[in-house]
Order: structure tokens, then sequence, then C-alpha cells
């Protein structure tokens, strides 16, 4: 109830109100074009989509947050972020509707994919900037209560535009270009919500620019230097941060296996292959959800590192014996309990790494923390390429994974004993 009083609260403010509307819109508008990304890869009926095709386009979603996220706080304190909000939103608007156009021209593969990218790259400056830019609407004692609500509610928004891209490419068009132009009529929305506040309401003051931006982007590179040189010093956060990038990888593999299994082995016709890793994806999110709900209990009782331990564990137990019939029912149990225990674990790991790092290196150590989260999402996928038959059944992959989760849990558990 106290968390419900101060969203009240919270909502009282009118410039957190409109900030959040920006993020719901820009995030929503998020959810629609990725997941218009991933059907026109993977179930376009023009195209044999294989998990080569799949490793790229996880690439090209993801990449751009792991290579320029610890860059983009730079060029975000130099710019006014309001700006940032109307004219990145404008450019993604446009360059999602050249994706829309180059999906039915028949183009080359990477020129789709170089569009794509494009688009995604701007997206990490948005979301770095509507976190910037929170301190300026909300007050130091409501902070902490802001920044637990606006990504969790950013998080959901992008997740209900997946789900109304679902919807529309289902019900509403065969074309994966209609639901990436909704995509892009979103992001321009999303500009439009942000005229409604001041150009310098949100900062930064220009008193406490940098004035020499490639000193400013050399000494991000420094601090991320000295961020990894403390990381090395803290056993506890580097163990938890190496396991989970670990269990990311193997979440990773197994998304890419699902979507194989989906496309070709569970369906024979698109709009069925697509209706099912719909379903796939809203289990996998449930586990999430629950995750949520079950770690602040379940790491009071085991610790943190116990916690992961009990994740990796059940993982390890689960993901084999669910994973290797191959069958739907089985495997969408299992998208539902690697969610909550990869969530779980993550969960466990931020607070590992919150207590165990000194105050001043934290935002270091949680851009290194989102280059490892990603980049092993990408590379799980880059390695599922090669082990992939075309329909998606891979018995090395299942044992491999389930061999990597129990390495996590017997490399975890003799540490704890220590």
């Amino acid at each position: 109830m106290a968390v419900v009083g101060d969203l009240r609260i919270l909502l009282r403010l009118r410039n957190f109100r409109r900030l959040l509307a920006v993020r719901l819109i820009s995030q929503g508008a998020d959810g629609v074009y990725q997941v218009a990304l991933a059907t026109y890869v993977v179930f376009s009926p023009e195209k044999q989509a294989s998990p080569g095709a799949i490793a790229s386009a996880m690439a090209v979603l993801l990449l751009p947050y792991s290579l320029i996220g610890p860059f983009a706080g730079v060029l975000l304190d130099r710019w006014q972020r309001r700006q940032v909000f109307l004219y990145g939103n404008v450019l993604r608007a446009a360059l999602a509707s050249v994706t829309a156009v180059l999906m039915l021209s028949g183009v080359p593969d990477w020129l789709f994919y170089v569009s794509a990218l494009c688009v995604t790259a701007v997206n990490r400056f948005v979301l770095a900037g509507l976190s910037a830019a929170l301190p300026r609407v909300v007050d130091a004692d409501r902070l902490v209560i802001a920044n637990s609500l606006s990504p969790t509610a950013g998080t959901l928004a992008a997740t209900a535009g997946g789900g109304l891209a679902f919807v529309v490419r289902l019900t509403g068009s065969d074309s994966d270009a209609a639901v990436v132009l909704l995509g892009s009529a979103l992001y321009l929305c999303a500009a439009l919500a942000s005229l409604r506040m001041g150009r310098e309401l949100l900062g930064p003051d220009p008193e406490l620019v940098q004035p020499r931006l490639w000193a400013a982007l050399a000494g991000t590179a420094r601090g991320l230097t000295a961020g990894v040189r403390h990381l090395a010093q803290r056993p506890a956060a580097a163990r938890a941060l190496a396991a989970m990038t670990v269990m990311r990888f193997c979440y990773g593999a197994l998304t890419v296996m699902v979507l194989m299994l989906c496309r070709y082995a569970w369906s024979s016709t698109e709009s069925d292959g697509l209706a099912l890793l719909g379903l796939a994806v809203g289990i996998s999110g449930a586990g999430f959800f629950v995750a949520a709900l079950v770690t602040p209990w379940a790491v009071g009782r085991l610790g943190a590192g116990g916690w992961i331990i009990a994740c990796a564990g059940a993982a390890a137990v689960l993901e084999p014996a669910l994973g290797l019939p191959f069958a739907p029912v089985p495997l969408l149990v299992a998208a539902f309990f690697l969610g909550l225990t990869t969530q779980g674990a993550k969960i466990a790991t931020d607070t590992v790494v919150q207590s165990s790092v000194d105050d001043g290196f934290r935002g270091r150590i949680f851009s290194v923390y989102d280059v490892l989260f990603n980049v092993a999402f990408v590379g799980a996928a880059a390695v599922a390429a090669l082990l992939l038959p075309p329909d998606g059944r891979s018995v090395p992959l299942v044992v491999g994974v389930a061999v990597l989760y129990a390495a996590i849990t017997a490399a975890m558990a003799r540490f704890s004993l220590q």
C-alpha cells in the first residue's frame, strides 16, 4: 500500500507525468518495432529463417546497448534532454519508416539490418536520457521510488507494445511492414508528447558540461577500466556477475531454439508459429513477474548467493527434463521456469553488486554489467546458429546448456562454503 501511496503522489507531479508519458509511448513503440523485426526475420512467408538470421537480428537489437551504452551519457550531458526526446523519436520514426520500405522492396538483408541497427542505436540515447532526466522532475525524497516505478512501467509498456504487434500481425495485417509503421507512428507520438515539457526543464545545466568532448569520452573509457579493476577486488560481486552472464548465455541459446521450434517443428503455417511464439514470450514474461514477487522472500531465507545457486540448480534439472522431448507443452512450462530462474538470479546479482561495490564505482560496474548481459545473449545466438538444425531440435544444445547451469551451481556452492 505504501507503494500505491507513493505512486499517487508522484502522479500528482505534472512534469513527472509528462516524462512518464514519453517513456511509456517510446518503450511501447520499441516493443512494437522489435517484435515486427523478429517476425519479419523468422515468420515471413517469403523467408526461410535460419538460426544465423536470428542471431543477426539479435545482434542488431542488442549490440547498440552494449557498444554505445557506456558512452551515451557523455553526449547526453552535452545535449538538452528534451531535445533528445524530440529529435531522437522523430529520427526513429523516420528510420522505422525506411525499415518498412526496405521490407517491401526486396533489398539485400544487410541493408535491412543497417536500417534496424540505426533505430536501436538511437534508442540507447532516449532510454538513458529518460533516466538522467528523472531527478529534474521528482524531489530527492521520492527519487528512489520513482527510479523503481518508472523503468518498471516502461518495461510493461514495451511488453504491451510487443503484444499489440503480435495481435496486429495475427488479426489485422499479414505485413510486417505495416506493424513497423505502427511503431513509427508511436515514435512520432512520443516526440509530440515531449513538447509538453519546457526545452530547459530536463537539463543539463550548461555550466556543468565538460568543455571538451574527446576528454569526456577518454575519461569514460578510463572510468570503465577502473571499474573493472575495482570489480576484480570484490570477488562476491565478480562471481555473481560471472554466474549471471553464463545464465544469460543459456537463456539466449534456448530462446533461439524455441524460435526455430515455433517456426518449423510445432506449426504448419506462419500464423500458427507466430501465435505459439507469442504464447511462449507471454509465459516467460509471467516467470519474470513471479521472480519479482518471490525473490525478496527467497533472498531473505537463502541469501543472494544461495538464491542464485537455487535458480541455477533448478534450471539444470528442469531444462533437460522439459526440453529434451521437444514438445510444445513441456517447453512452454520450461519457458516459465527459466524466466523465473533467470530473472530471480538477476535480481539477486543486482543486490550483490549494489551491496559489495563502493558507491563511487556502481555506475561504472553496472555499465560493465550491461555490456556482459547483452553480449552474452548475442553470443548465445551465434553459438545456437552453429548447433541448431533447421527445425530447432538439438540434443547437444539442450545438454550443453544443462551442463552450464550445473557448472554455475557447483562453482557458486563451492565458493559459498569457503
